[in-house]
């Protein structure tokens, strides 16, 4: 294979301090993300906040950029719009209070029929979701993520032992938390596809893990006679070049998207971006050394 860094030598478990003061950081801003959009303090999207979602059908095909600012002209405020070209629709999609819940597609078709009279339409569907539903989405994607990080220990616990197991979930859901704290940082709008994004990103993560793991395993059984920290090291040296140039695959994809997939999967290609960066991050100084101090019998070792 491709080697772009060879012969490396680095003592990464010698910094392992220093990553767990700064993952502790991120992990801190990530839980208090968590208290904020479970009290609906954060930007919620209209998934968790509530608001209404129309779909309009239009005789020609709109263009995107006319709606959207016949949209702000009209005063309509954090709504998001969504092209469906093949079929002519737009899906315009606003977060209200509940008091607004019943007004809010009225002035929609009104600031589109004002603003836009040359090209007529029909409202193929309205869907109102208030905030009852909005808090019951919230729960249903913690639970989500719950899932799944549970699931990579049973896995990882599985194929490996259980320390692993622990090193491996510990790390993947630094991820989760240091995505979704930079995210509350941002201002970005917290919704359904942000928890997408989480969950792609705490299967990539996983598999990072996985592929240090397999070496170390590997190495374990080889030189049972050497220190665990070096047998570490060693490892994590030897799979450096290749988890370089998985993340630089993924992460260029990430930015192509990001760059050229249009606004209704920029902030999925954000958050694709940032957890390629952390999920590469954790691999090397999380998940390894959190197993090196798990402590108890060496893994792996012939007797």
């Amino acid at each position: 294979m491709l080697e772009l860094i060879k012969g490396t030598n680095i003592n990464f478990l010698g910094k392992k301090y220093i990553a767990f003061a700064f993952s502790g950081i991120l992990s801190i801003i990530g839980i208090i993300a968590i208290i904020q959009i479970a009290n609906g303090k954060a930007n919620l999207g209209i998934d968790f906040a509530g608001g209404t979602a129309m779909q309009l059908k239009f005789e020609k095909p709109p263009v995107i950029h006319d709606i959207r600012k016949a949209l702000d002209d009209g005063g309509l405020k954090d709504f998001d719009l969504q092209d469906l070209p093949t079929e002519n629709k737009i899906l315009i999609r606003v977060k209200t209070t509940e008091q607004k819940l019943g007004q809010i597609s009225d002035a929609i078709t009104g600031i589109i029929s004002q603003k836009i009279p040359d090209n007529k339409y029909i409202v193929d569907s309205t869907t109102v979701i208030g905030p009852k539903v909005g808090g019951k989405l919230r729960l249903d994607a913690a639970k989500a993520i719950a899932f799944a990080v549970v699931g990579i220990l049973i896995y990882v616990a599985f194929r490996f032992q259980f320390n692993f197991g622990v090193g491996a979930t510990i790390a993947t859901f630094h991820d989760v938390l240091a995505v979704l704290g930079i995210f509350f940082l941002l201002g970005r709008e917290i919704n359904l596809i942000l928890v997408t994004a989480l969950l792609t990103i705490a299967g990539y993560s996983l598999t990072d893990t996985v592929v240090v793991f397999d070496r170390i395993r590997e190495n374990l059984k080889a030189r049972y006679k050497e220190p665990l920290e070096a047998v570490m090291n060693a490892s994590i040296n030897e799979v450096l070049s290749r988890t370089i140039i998985t993340s630089m695959t993924v992460l260029l994809t990430s930015v192509a998207l990001f760059l050229f997939g249009g606004e209704v999967i920029h902030d999925f290609a954000l958050a694709m971006i940032m957890g390629v960066v952390v999920g590469t991050y954790s691999s090397i100084f999380i998940a390894s050394p959190t197993v090196l101090l798990w402590g108890g019998k060496r893994p792996f070792a012939k007797r």
